[in-house]
């Protein structure tokens, strides 16, 4: 899987802050998440079993430090599940886990970066991580999944 299916590329993040320069409502990142059987560390990061984990395992080592993230840049985490079986795709459309993380605005989310801690964090989530999919989303100005069809 090629990089750009993991970590957001900087021509990527670059349409990010040029939005977030004219119109940086809220957003909602929606994260598709599939996970690798066991976490894929590069020598030398991490030692034995503190290396020998499951995907999910290890991308819960960077949730726990994102999460902080999150709320030191004013987001909230809306809604988090696991996946199942693709209904409407390809097996390639699969995914393990769905999160949903409401931002103040794009501006925010981009300020995670800045949270102490939350960039070395990504080699969990690098070594987590087989395949993301990160879509930015309309999202209402309080931290709320919205339903358009008033049911």
């Amino acid at each position: 899987m090629s990089v750009e299916h993991v970590t957001p590329t900087d021509d990527r993040l670059a349409v990010v802050l040029q939005r977030a320069g004219g119109d940086d409502r809220p957003v909602v990142m929606l994260n598709l998440n599939r996970y690798r059987d066991r976490a894929a560390y590069p020598e030398g990061t991490l030692s034995g079993d503190e290396a020998d984990v499951s995907g999910r395992e290890a991308y819960l080592r960077y949730g726990i430090v994102a999460a902080g993230a999150i709320a030191a840049v004013g987001g909230k985490i809306l809604w988090a599940t696991d996946a199942h079986e693709v209904v409407i795709g390809c097996d390639h459309d699969r995914y393990d886990e769905v999160v949903a993380v409401w931002y103040p605005s794009r501006t925010a989310f981009l300020a995670l970066a800045d949270v102490p801690g939350y960039m070395e964090a990504h080699v969990h989530r690098d070594a987590a991580v087989e395949q993301a999919t990160l879509l930015a989303c309309t999202a209402d100005a309080e931290p709320v999944l919205s339903n358009p069809f008033g049911v």
